[in-house]
């Protein structure tokens, strides 16, 4: 299960007509602004300190953002990726998700040395451990272990950090 809080709405309308309520106007619209001119930047560095000072995101050290990547527009504070891990080509990183009778908030964590292939969703409460490996177009809808290979739609592990790593030892020999 993904680590959320739930939050009830007892009104009429879905949970989305609530969204000011629940976050400035004026944070959406800097948020916004900050990760359309991030998303197109070419500067790593640059995007990784747009990131870190004016989203408050926990972006570690040597880690790639590829372009189009789409980090929360309202709760970008709740994302943290770890050291030399790559965020692929318009990859989508949610830390919220707005239903029809509730929004749910979860924290993002994505360790060190992970890859995310292109086009990956990563939902809200979701932990990515360190050195993994996700294939791109996954919905990312669950923990993914340390060191293990999964992807797919929905998304499964294919391969387990032991079952990793004896590949790696056949490639070597």
């Amino acid at each position: 299960m993904r680590r959320t809080e739930r939050y009830k709405v007892h009104h009429k309308a879905n949970s989305l007509w609530q969204m000011y309520s629940t976050v400035s106007f004026f944070k959406i619209v800097k948020n916004f602004i900050v990760i359309q001119i991030a998303r197109y930047t070419p500067f790593l560095r640059m995007k990784n300190w747009m990131y870190r000072h004016l989203l408050r995101m926990k972006v570690g050290d040597r880690t790639s953002f590829a372009l189009m990547a789409m980090p929360d527009s309202m709760f970008p504070e709740k994302i943290k990726v770890g050291d030399n891990s790559i965020i692929g080509y318009n990859t989508t990183i949610l830390a919220h998700e707005y239903l029809i009778t509730e929004y749910r908030l979860g924290e993002v964590h994505i360790g060190d040395e992970v890859m995310i292939g292109a086009n990956s969703t990563i939902l809200p409460g979701v932990h990515i451990g360190n050195g993994a490996i996700v294939s791109a177009a996954t919905l990312v809808h669950k923990d993914v272990p340390a060191g293990a290979f999964a992807g797919g739609n929905p998304m499964r592990i294919i391969y387990t950090k032991e079952e990793m790593d004896s590949r790696r030892l056949l490639d070597d020999d």
